[in-house]
């Protein structure tokens, strides 16, 4: 973080004022001035960069925790309603008690509100971890579970420190594309079965919940229609004692606030080799996903956001909600849409968002039980018809054909696999492939024969790669005879081994056939490689060559 000073200040660091010159036998003297002249100069210095520090640090409060009050707690009481069923239905997913996804939803929202690097983003207990985690819980307990959350977020604290985040770089826009759809249908699916085989006064009421949230924002957006929509169907719902299905109906709501615990195993080798693999597969997958929600918010609010931070963050999260009894989890992108279309946009709507899904289950759980599921079905249809991207079915007659066979492979790879980091590895290494193609596509070689006939020139144009060394081999004709042969790559770029195997092949059989080659206009970089790895000019490559 720059400090900026003023003017004064700088010149007084620059040039710091210097007492006046002392008789060396005067050493009381000497001592006296020196306290009177340099100590302010130093005072002041320090004054200075206190204040620039102080500067910052208010600039930040205001700005990430109270510069939307009023949104951000209106915001956080959203989302925590709306986190209750998430969560016990996560806690189900794992095999675990609804008190393990609760309490750890609370502790990851609360600490990544504090010390992520993405602020109005929405972290919690989620599916995408949760079903990493069935078979050591079947297995092993939740004692083991409880291990393997520490440790997840202790490998999530070292990829933030090595600055991982940067990966996120060759996740292309098809990809994201791909992701926000996928997971805008995964949302809708998960409310089916909330749908299939419920008395028909369900439809009426989800119908209802999503006419208030779509026209109620027309006459009024003072309080976020989500939460009059929790409201008003809780109280039809209770004033006309309807038989609808509840957050209650969902599982127990714990009664008794998080402790401290330490897992109960043995801390020796064997135990850290059983929770690595699952350790490991979710960090990897917690921080994926949320790095790509870090970068959805970031466009829907268009600001930036620390990636390296938001990885220590979730870290540190997990780390802790390990040891308060809760199940690793990640940013949620359906939370965080949420948070966003309520009117929430800093720290302070995450920080409430955990604070009171605590108080709604401990304190008030009795009442919250009561919430019908219809409310909150329709706003995760809402979250769901938000978060798709419909310009993007438009876009597939218009965008290239590989953009969009990226697109559609990650949303079907998700879709089918429920594995938002498969679908994403897959979208990856496609545009990976289909770039690689593309650019192979862009080579060339030309050739032009001398007067005498002896001599010929060929230029090649282009990157020379796995996938263009083949036609780089191909554009030669080693069956003229020639006395000399010039192959020009300024405009060319060696790139590989596969490259340099194909330069050294095309040396080696002109000068088998007896013309003497030169190679001409070698970057830095090219002649870098050409140089380590060729063997053209290596005693017996011709040899080497016809054996091979």
């Amino acid at each position: 973080m720059q400090h900026f000073l003023q003017p004064a200040q700088q010149s007084q660091l620059a040039n710091p004022a210097h007492g006046p010159i002392i008789p060396i036998g005067n050493a009381s003297l000497a001592r006296n001035l020196s306290t009177t002249r340099q100590l302010p100069g130093r005072a002041n210095r320090h004054d200075g960069l206190e204040s620039s520090l102080n500067t910052d640090f208010l600039y930040t409060m205001r700005s990430e925790w109270f510069g939307n009050i009023r949104g951000d707690v209106l915001a956080g009481l959203v989302v925590a309603l709306a986190l209750i069923p998430e969560a016990i239905a996560f806690s189900i997913i794992a095999g675990v008690d609804p008190k393990v996804g609760l309490y750890a939803s609370f502790s990851i929202a609360v600490i990544t509100a504090i010390v992520g690097g993405r602020p109005g983003m929405i972290s919690a207990a989620t599916a995408a971890t949760a079903v990493l985690m069935v078979t050591l819980v079947r297995d092993h307990g939740l004692e083991y579970l409880l291990v393997a959350t520490v440790l997840a977020g202790l490998i999530q604290v070292l990829a933030g420190a090595v600055r991982l985040a940067r990966v996120m770089r060759f996740v292309s826009r098809s990809v994201m594309t791909g992701f926000v759809n996928a997971l805008a249908i995964l949302i809708f699916l998960a409310q089916l079965p909330e749908l299939i085989d419920v008395p028909w006064l369900t439809y009426v009421m989800v119908a209802g919940g999503l006419a208030i949230i779509y026209l109620l924002p027309l006459l009024t957006k003072a309080i976020p229609s989500p939460l009059i929509c929790i409201l008003v169907l809780t109280g039809l719902t209770l004033g006309l004692d309807l038989d609808l299905r509840t957050v209650g109906d969902m599982g127990d709501l714990p009664s008794d606030l998080p402790i401290f615990l330490l897992p109960d195993v043995p801390f020796n080798l064997n135990t850290l080799l059983i929770v690595l693999p699952y350790s490991a597969a979710i960090a990897v997958v917690g921080l994926l996903e949320s790095l790509m929600t870090a970068s959805i918010v970031d466009e829907l609010t268009d600001t930036t956001s620390n990636k390296n931070r938001e990885c220590v963050g979730q870290g540190v999260a997990n780390m802790a909600t390990g040891f308060i009894g809760g199940m690793a989890g990640c940013a949620m992108i359906g939370q965080s849409v949420i948070n966003v279309k309520s009117g929430g946009r800093g720290r302070l709507s995450t920080f409430c968002a955990g604070i009171f899904l605590l108080i709604l289950c401990v304190v008030l759980g009795d009442w919250v039980k009561q919430v019908p599921m219809a409310a909150l079905v329709a706003i995760m249809i809402m979250v769901s018809i938000g978060t798709f991207s419909w310009a993007s079915l438009g876009n597939l007659r218009t965008h290239p054909r590989s953009s969009s066979i990226v697109m559609l492979a990650t949303v079907v790879t998700v879709v089918a696999t429920h594995n938002l980091a498969i679908g994403v590895l897959v979208g990856v290494l496609l545009s990976g492939i289909l770039f690689a193609w593309k650019i192979a596509q862009v080579f060339q070689i030309t050739s032009t024969l001398s007067e005498d006939g002896a001599a010929r020139t060929y230029v090649v144009e282009g990157q020379v790669f796995f996938a263009s060394a083949d036609d780089f081999l191909a554009a030669f004709d080693f069956r003229e005879a020639l006395d000399r042969v010039t192959i020009d790559v300024s405009r060319a770029h060696i790139w590989d081994i596969s490259s340099v195997a194909s330069l050294d092949t095309v040396v080696l059989k002109f000068r088998r056939e007896g013309a003497e080659v030169e190679i001409v206009g070698l970057n830095q970089a090219s002649e870098t490689i050409v140089d380590k790895l060729a063997i053209h000019d290596k005693p017996g490559a011709i040899e080497r060559l016809m054996g091979h």
